[in-house]
């Protein structure tokens, strides 16, 4: 990884993807990005409330690649995860009054200096860290558990006067069966206490059997990630920005074998725009730098954070960095954080570490 992605073709020239055809990359109308987070959020939080079978309209393939922010315009996201393509949120029995619309004040943070020049030997460190990381290899009729912290902004309007709010920092669980079709996710006043099924026809984003068959040769892997993301993609977010976040949904809340998830790293410098930042914060507190690249859309940076000793992954955030007219966020909001605080391989749903089967 010895030169500058400005100096390599862009993707979409490679021979291999000649022949897709990308959506144009424009701007959001003024104020479109938080009218589509908003109905999203109030959307999946009535969801969750009345933990009805809803159905999302399914994709046509399973889709190893397939998550929110690469399917909603720029700014819209899910708060659960797990609501994707084709997946049924079921059962659980989430109680009325924890599903509230979050009314605290809005996230915010020092904005941490991108080096447009760092990115690549960077993540070439990170790379060779997660290649020699010890992960272990699940076998048939297993889980893969992963906790969180989590914490979502975005605007909140009541009575026509709107508000830029926050949800408490919280946590999050998640269980998937190594196919994808199958799991659990209970998420503190969203899901009850309980939780709620993750049932789905085709495997979701990051199912470990979709990312054990992926390319660990980087150049091949970052084609197949340019090819699905424009596949699915909304047309309002741009391409390289969807690229770039659909690997990072692979990296947060899935477990991907070793040579896979160096592979990722090694794919996303590739992606024109990414940048290393010097200092990012996780939801937990955790200090670290991070990988970075800015969606030109909505002025907000998708960060990657990671140890600045051990490079270890510790989670992702999103941040405003431009203000943008119309837009409600502030320069330094954040608009999503996260913080992973285990990944571990399980006998069975529902069931957490050290608990026997």
């Amino acid at each position: 990884m010895n030169a500058s992605p400005s100096h390599q073709p862009h993707p979409a020239e490679w021979t291999e993807t000649q022949s897709l055809l990308p959506s144009a990359e424009r701007d959001l109308p003024a104020g479109r990005h938080q009218f589509h987070k908003e109905q999203m959020m109030a959307q999946i939080h009535e969801d969750l409330r009345t933990a009805t079978a809803t159905r999302i309209a399914p994709v046509k393939r399973p889709n190893p690649f397939l998550r929110r922010t690469v399917l909603l315009p720029a700014g819209a996201f899910a708060l659960a995860g797990a609501v994707v393509g084709g997946l049924a949120l079921t059962g659980g029995g989430a109680d009325d009054g924890k599903t509230a619309l979050a009314t605290g004040p809005a996230l915010t943070t020092r904005v941490g200096v991108a080096d447009t020049k760092g990115a690549p030997e960077l993540l070439d460190r990170i790379s060779l860290a997660a290649a020699d990381t010890s992960v272990p290899t699940p076998h048939k009729g297993q889980y893969v558990y992963i906790t969180s912290k989590v914490a979502d902004t975005y605007v909140k309007t009541v009575d026509d006067k709107s508000e830029v709010v926050s949800d408490a920092l919280h946590s999050r669980q998640v269980w998937n069966s190594l196919d994808g079709k199958d799991g659990w996710l209970i998420e503190a006043g969203q899901t009850g206490d309980h939780g709620i099924t993750l049932a789905s026809e085709v495997p979701y984003s990051g199912a470990y059997d979709a990312l054990a068959e992926l390319p660990t040769d980087p150049e091949a892997l970052l084609r197949q990630i340019y090819r699905e993301s424009d596949a699915h993609r909304d047309a309002e977010v741009p391409r390289d920005q969807a690229a770039f976040v659909a690997i990072g949904d692979l990296l947060t809340e899935s477990y991907p074998p070793a040579e896979v998830g160096a592979a990722l790293y090694k794919a996303a410098a590739g992606i024109p725009g990414v940048v290393a930042v010097d200092d990012a914060v996780d939801a937990t507190g955790r200090r670290g730098i991070a990988i970075a690249r800015e969606n030109p859309a909505d002025g907000e940076r998708t960060e990657w954070i990671f140890d600045k000793k051990s490079l270890r992954f510790l989670g992702e955030r999103t941040v405003v960095v431009k203000a943008v007219a119309g837009s409600q966020f502030k320069v330094g909001t954040v608009t999503h954080t996260s913080a992973i605080t285990e990944r571990a391989v399980v006998d069975a749903n529902k069931q957490v570490p050290g608990q026997a089967s």
